[in-house]
C-alpha cells in the first residue's frame, strides 16, 4: 500500500458525524502542542526505542509521530477520514512513510502473529469494547512483541474528579465521539492474557480536569 492510500476494507461500523469528525480534527491539531507537553514525559518512556515498522490504534492527525524515527514505517489505522488530511502532513514532516489503513482497532485486517509493536494513546476510551481490542491487538502481536499505551482512566471513587466525570460524562462523549472518562482500563489489560504487563498511574494537572487520571505502561505478548 502506497502513502497516499487507504485500505479497501472500510470500518463499517463506524460512522463519521459530518459536525464531529471535522471538529475533533481541528481540535487535535490544535489543541495537540498542549496534550503532548501534558503527557510527554509518559510517552517518551513507553515509547522509547520504537521499531522500524510500528502499529498505531487511532492515529487521529499523528501526535505520535515524533516518536518514530525518519524513515520508519507508521501502520496507522484511522477510522476517522477527516484526519487523514492532517496525519498524511504530518508523516511528510516527520519523514515516516505511512501506511494508513482506513479501519476500527478491533478488525486491524492484519495476520496473526505478524507485528512486533503496537502503539495507541487516548484510543480505549473510544472503543465500543476494550477487552475486543486487546484481544485484537494480542492476535497480531508476535511473541514478546509490545503494545505500548497512554490513556486517560477514571477516577478513585468519592474523588471531586470522580464527580466530574460523571456529570460530563454524556457531553464528553457526544463531544469527542463516544470517549468515555469513566473506565477502568487497566482491569481489561491485566485481563488480557499478556504475558506480562507494566502499568503506571499518573494524574494530570491541565484545565481538562475529568481527563486528568490517567495510566500509561507496556503490554508484552
Amino acid at each position: 500500500m502506497t502513502d497516499d492510500q487507504t485500505a479497501t476494507a472500510p470500518a463499517t461500523d463506524f460512522a463519521v458525524h459530518p459536525a464531529r469528525g471535522a471538529f475533533n480534527a481541528a481540535f487535535f491539531s490544535m489543541m495537540g502542542p498542549y496534550i503532548e507537553w501534558n503527557v510527554r514525559r509518559q510517552k517518551q518512556r513507553v515509547f522509547a526505542d520504537l521499531p522500524p515498522t510500528v502499529v498505531e490504534l487511532g492515529s487521529g492527525v499523528g501526535a505520535n509521530l515524533r516518536y518514530l524515527s525518519p524513515g520508519s514505517t507508521l501502520v496507522a489505522l484511522e477510522p476517522n477520514v477527516p484526519m487523514h488530511r492532517r496525519l498524511r502532513a504530518a508523516a511528510e514532516r516527520r519523514e515516516v512513510r505511512l501506511d494508513l489503513r482506513e479501519r476500527v482497532a478491533e478488525r486491524t485486517g492484519l495476520p496473526d502473529g505478524s507485528v512486533d509493536c503496537v502503539i495507541s494513546s487516548l484510543v480505549l476510551c473510544t472503543v465500543p469494547d476494550p477487552a475486543e481490542v486487546l484481544a485484537e491487538v494480542r492476535r497480531i502481536l508476535r511473541p514478546g512483541g509490545t503494545y505500548r499505551f497512554v490513556e486517560h482512566v477514571v477516577a478513585r471513587a468519592g474523588t471531586p474528579t470522580r464527580a466530574l466525570q460523571r456529570a460530563l460524562r454524556r457531553p464528553w462523549a457526544w463531544t469527542f465521539e463516544g470517549c468515555s472518562c469513566e473506565r477502568d482500563l487497566a482491569v481489561p489489560l491485566r485481563a488480557a492474557g499478556f504475558a506480562h504487563v507494566d502499568i503506571q498511574p499518573y494524574r494530570l494537572h491541565s484545565p481538562f480536569v475529568s481527563f486528568n487520571t490517567q495510566i500509561a505502561g507496556v503490554a508484552r505478548a
